[in-house]
C-alpha cells in the first residue's frame, strides 16, 4: 500500500499546479520515504551537530539575557555561512523540503539575533555602534548572487527561476547575465519590486528577437540575423537608461558579461562601477551578439549631458557567455559575493549536470570528471602549439568555453527536449514563453528551501542595514530635504 501511495503522491508532485501545492505533496513525501525522520535526527556525519548546538544555546542565552555586547561580540567572532559545514550539498538531497531540524532552528535564531540587535533600544549600544556591527560583520559573512547562462531561447526558462525566487523573497540584489541570460537579468534589474510581476503576466511581454537576414546580406553582413529586430526586442522590454541609473531606480545590482570580438582584450563584467554610464541596452544587445548569428556590437554610454556617445568606438563585442558566462570571481571581488545561485540553460552544459544522490557517484560520474579533466588538459597544450596558426583563434575560444565553472553552490537547470533545441533561434508564442516560465518555477521548487536556508542570513543582514539607515534618515533628516537624503544613501 506504502509503494502504492508514494508512487501516486509522485504522479501529483509533477503535476503540481504551485508552490504551496508541491510543498504539501513533498511533506507528505517525506513522512513516507523517511525524510521526516532524518530531519529530526540531528546527528550526522555531514556536518558538526555538536557545535551548531552548542551555537544556539549561546545565541539564545545572550538574546533572552539582553547581554547585547556579548552577543554583538559572538556573532562578529563566529558567525560564518558554513559554520560547522552546514552549507555541505549533502545536507539537502536526503530530504524534498528542507534539513536536518537544528540547521534550520540555528539559521534562524542567528536572524531572530540580528533583528533584536537591529531594533532594540540599547543605552550601552548606539545607532552608530548598530550601523558599524552590521557593516563590518555583514561583509565578513557574505552575500548571494543569482547568474543566468546564456542559451538563446532556452534562456527564457530563467523568467520561470526569478518568478519563484521573488514571490518567496529570495531574490538576491546581485544579478549577473550573460548572453540570453542577459535579457532576463536587464528586465529585473531595470524594474522595481512594483513592476516586476506584470514580467510573468500572458502577454507581459514582447520577445519576438529573431529576423533572418536574406543569402546576400549574410554574406555581406556575416550574420545569419538581423540585429535591428533584436534592438527592438530590448527596446520593448529593457527600461532605458545606464546601468547607474538602473542601480538608483531598483537598488538591484545589475551585471552584463561581453566578450571581445578580437585580440588582446578581456571579457568584461558591466555593471554600476566598472561601467557605470554605459547604456543597459547595448550591454544587452552585445552580451547576446552570438558569433555567425548576430555581428560585432559597439557600446555606448551616456556622457554628463546625458547624450548617447560611443564608447570605446574602435572596439567591438559578442556573446558574453563565449568566455565568462558565469563571472564568480569578478562579482566575489566587487560585490563582496560568496554564495552562488545559477540558472544553467546553454544546451552545451545542460547535459552534463546531474542532481547529487545521497552518498552514490557513480561510474558515470566518474568517466564524465575524467573527460572534462582530460578535455582541459588536452586544450592547454594545443592553446600553446597553435598560437602562430590559423586555428588558434578556434582553440582560444574552446579553452575559453571548456575551462569556465558552468555550476553554483545551487545550480537550477531545465530537461532540455530536441523540439527546444531545434527552436533555439526562433521566435516563441505566448503560449511557449509561459511553459518555459512554469518549467523554471517547477526545476526552482525542490531548491527553495535549500536557497532560503543558505541565503536567510545575509538577507537578514541587507534588511536591518536598511532599516538601520532609514531609521536615521528619519531621525536627522529635516522634511524639505528627505528625500534628497534618501536618494544619497549608498
Amino acid at each position: 500500500m506504502s509503494k502504492k501511495l508514494i508512487a501516486a503522491r509522485m504522479r501529483d508532485l509533477a503535476n503540481a499546479d504551485d508552490y504551496r501545492s508541491w510543498r504539501e505533496i513533498a511533506l507528505e513525501l517525506d513522512q513516507l520515504e523517511g525524510g521526516d525522520a532524518w530531519k529530526q535526527d540531528e546527528t550526522s556525519d555531514d556536518y558538526d551537530y555538536l557545535l551548531i548546538k552548542e551555537r544556539i544555546e549561546q545565541m539564545r542565552r545572550l538574546r533572552k539575557r539582553g547581554d547585547v555586547r556579548q552577543l554583538v561580540h559572538d556573532l562578529a567572532e563566529g558567525l560564518h555561512g558554513n559554520l560547522g559545514n552546514i552549507a555541505n550539498p549533502m545536507l539537502y538531497v536526503y530530504a524534498r523540503v528542507g534539513t536536518k531540524r537544528l540547521i534550520e532552528e540555528y539559521v534562524e535564531e542567528a536572524a531572530r539575533c540580528l533583528d533584536y540587535i537591529c531594533v532594540g533600544d540599547f543605552p550601552d549600544f548606539s545607532a552608530e555602534e548598530k550601523v558599524l556591527f552590521f557593516k563590518r560583520t555583514g561583509t565578513s559573512f557574505g552575500r548571494s548572487a543569482l547568474l543566468l547562462s546564456g542559451g538563446a531561447t532556452l534562456g527564457m526558462f530563467h523568467l520561470g527561476v526569478i518568478k519563484a525566487l521573488f514571490e518567496h523573497n529570495c531574490l538576491p540584489r546581485v544579478l549577473s547575465g550573460s548572453s540570453a541570460g542577459s535579457i532576463i537579468a536587464a528586465m529585473v534589474g531595470t524594474r522595481t519590486d512594483a513592476e516586476l510581476p506584470a514580467m510573468f503576466e500572458p502577454n507581459g511581454l514582447d520577445l519576438q528577437a529573431f529576423h533572418a537576414v536574406s543569402l546576400r546580406q549574410v554574406f555581406k553582413g556575416k550574420a545569419l540575423m538581423d540585429p535591428t529586430q533584436l534592438e527592438d526586442c530590448l527596446t520593448r522590454n529593457i527600461r532605458a537608461g545606464s546601468f547607474v541609473g538602473a542601480f538608483e531606480r531598483t537598488r538591484r545590482i545589475l551585471g552584463i558579461t561581453v566578450s571581445p570580438s578580437e585580440t588582446h582584450q578581456q571579457p568584461r563584467l558591466l555593471n554600476y562601477l566598472t561601467a557605470p554610464n554605459v547604456v543597459v541596452r547595448r550591454a544587452v544587445l552585445a552580451s547576446c551578439a552570438v558569433p555567425g548569428v548576430f555581428p560585432p556590437v559597439m557600446l555606448e554610454a551616456l556622457d554628463y549631458t546625458g547624450e548617447v556617445v560611443p564608447h570605446m568606438r574602435s572596439k567591438r563585442w559578442v556573446d558574453g557567455s563565449i568566455a565568462n558566462d558565469l563571472p564568480m570571481l569578478r562579482l566575489a571581488r566587487l560585490h563582496n559575493v560568496n554564495h552562488y545561485i545559477v540558472s544553467q540553460t546553454n544546451p552545451h552544459v545542460v547535459p552534463f549536470m546531474r542532481e547529487l544522490a545521497p552518498h552514490k557517484r557513480g561510474p558515470l560520474g566518474f568517466i564524465r570528471e575524467i573527460a572534462t579533466v582530460t578535455g582541459r588538459d588536452a586544450l592547454k597544450v594545443a592553446r600553446q602549439y597553435s598560437q602562430s596558426i590559423a586555428g588558434g583563434r578556434i582553440v582560444d575560444a574552446l579553452n575559453d568555453i571548456l575551462q569556465q565553472r558552468y555550476s553554483g553552490d545551487v545550480s537550477i537547470f531545465p530537461r532540455q527536449t530536441p523540439a527546444q533545441l531545434m527552436r533555439m533561434f526562433a521566435n516563441l508564442t505566448a503560449e511557449d514563453l509561459q511553459r518555459y516560465i512554469r518549467d523554471g518555477e517547477r526545476a526552482t521548487w525542490p531548491k527553495l528551501e535549500r536557497i532560503r536556508m543558505q541565503t536567510r542570513i545575509s538577507r537578514a543582514f541587507e534588511d536591518c542595514l536598511s532599516w538601520l539607515k532609514d531609521s536615521g534618515l528619519r531621525r536627522d533628516a529635516k522634511p524639505q530635504n528627505s528625500r534628497a537624503r534618501l536618494r544619497a544613501v549608498p
